[in-house]
């Protein structure tokens, strides 16, 4: 049998669970479909001191090894995160002194190295994402851009690769990162046959944005402004001017404009806009519509609007969009 890839979790006390576990089990499912016959993947879980670790879920993790005990080299090193919630709904990323310090000796003897949700702000700390593109979670990438100015800090994208070193969002996010390292290793197959038994949504490639407009905006049941939110979501081709819109919720249209505003933070177009992009964004990932039936299903109307919007939005072209993420 071939050796397993040795992939090592790092873990500190008040660490995300899912920052641990998510990946650990993409790659445990991997390994059992992949069967006997193929290189599989064994984890390790390392702490400052070995033993247990409390989880911010209060879960207690046994770690496999102390951190002084990993030697030798890793195929794959992953540092997880965790984040502290403030009030008034702020977050600041917490930062493992013991895990950095070990980083900046231990990193140059793994092939791939990564980071999950917060973990970013730990690579930060011990100087492996200088002058590198990087993601975290975006509750924390304003602090990761502030402290690391170094760092070209992108808080949209599920998960980035540069060269050996990847960074990835928040929390779930970890593990879409996984199935993308499982791809690199054995192919796109059995990433799609650990995504299905895992029932993960094995599209969310590393490009795609952690945001989604109806859920960045969800509104409580019987609130006007966010049916109407919900009625743009599904209908992205009618007539969805401001005064359009305001009819149907029977209001003025300037007074409709700012009560939108009020309670979105964004105007009716530009709401209006990110939605018909996030239907075009799916449809170009999800069908083969030529680029006019794109344009025109979206809301967008013309390929040439389709373009523009891309290109101001996403600094990519339909076409490249596509190549990317189908």
């Amino acid at each position: 049998m071939p050796a397993p890839h040795r992939v090592v979790i790092t873990a500190f006390p008040g660490v995300e669970l899912l920052d641990v576990t998510g990946p650990a089990e993409v790659f445990s499912v991997a390994t059992r479909i992949a069967g006997t016959g193929r290189r599989g993947y064994r984890v390790e879980i390392a702490t400052a001191d070995g033993g247990e670790c409390t989880t911010s879920a209060g879960v207690r993790l046994l770690a496999d090894l102390r951190l002084d005990e990993v030697v030798g080299r890793m195929d794959t090193l992953l540092v997880s995160g965790a984040v502290t919630l403030m009030e008034g709904g702020g977050a600041e990323a917490v930062v493992d002194p013991a895990v950095t310090a070990w980083l900046r000796s231990a990193a140059p003897r793994a092939d791939r190295t990564g980071s999950i949700c917060a973990g970013a702000h730990v690579l930060a700390a011990a100087g492996l994402l200088d002058g590198r593109p990087a993601t975290t979670h975006w509750l924390t990438a304003a602090q990761l851009a502030a402290a690391h100015p170094e760092i070209v800090v992108d808080p949209d994208p599920i998960f980035i690769r540069s060269g050996g070193v990847w960074t990835c969002a928040g929390v779930t996010s970890g593990m879409d990162m996984a199935l993308a390292m499982v791809a690199e290793d054995h192919g796109h197959d059995l990433a799609l046959a650990t995504a299905r038994a895992m029932v993960m949504y094995v599209k969310r490639s590393g490009g795609q944005s952690q945001f989604s407009v109806p859920l960045s905006l969800q509104a409580p049941t019987g609130d006007p402004i966010g049916e109407l939110r919900q009625w743009i979501t599904e209908h992205p081709d009618e007539d969805l001017s401001a005064g359009s819109l305001a009819e149907r919720v029977s209001l003025s249209t300037r007074h409709f404009s700012r009560l939108f505003t009020q309670r979105t933070g964004t105007t009716p177009a530009a709401y209006v806009e990110s939605t018909r992009l996030e239907t075009a964004r799916r449809l170009l990932e999800e069908t083969d519509r030529s680029l006019p039936q794109v344009a025109e299903a979206s809301g967008l109307g013309s390929v040439q609007t389709l373009h523009r919007c891309f290109q101001r939005k996403l600094r990519t072209t339909p076409a490249e969009y596509r190549r990317r993420f189908r």
